[in-house]
C-alpha cells in the first residue's frame, strides 16, 4: 500500500490529472473521467427511478435494471456536448 502512495505522489502523470481536476481544467482524461462519471450517477439514478415508477407493476428488479439501462441514455450524450461545449468556450 505504501509503494502504490509513493508512486501516485511521484507520478506526474498522475499529479497532473488531479491538478487538471482540481482547477476544473478539462482535457482528455479529465473530459472521459467526468463522462463515466455521469453514467454511474445517471445508472444509480435510473435503477431508482424505474423502482419508484413501475416497481409495483413490473416488479421491483425488472423496473430497477430498466431504468439503469434507460438512465444512461439520456445522460451521456447531454454530458459529452456539455464538456466540448466547455472546452470551447
Amino acid at each position: 500500500m505504501i509503494d502504490f502512495v509513493g508512486y501516485v505522489t511521484t507520478n506526474p502523470n498522475i499529479q497532473t490529472f488531479f491538478g487538471n481536476l482540481m482547477t476544473g481544467e478539462i482535457t482528455l482524461v479529465t473530459g472521459i473521467f467526468w463522462l463515466l462519471f455521469a453514467t454511474v450517477i445517471s445508472t444509480i439514478a435510473g435503477a431508482i427511478g424505474g423502482i419508484i415508477l413501475a416497481g409495483k407493476d413490473l416488479g421491483y428488479e425488472l423496473a430497477a435494471i430498466l431504468g439503469s439501462l434507460f438512465g444512461p441514455a439520456g445522460v451521456v450524450p447531454v454530458a459529452a456536448i456539455g464538456l466540448v461545449i466547455l472546452k470551447v468556450v
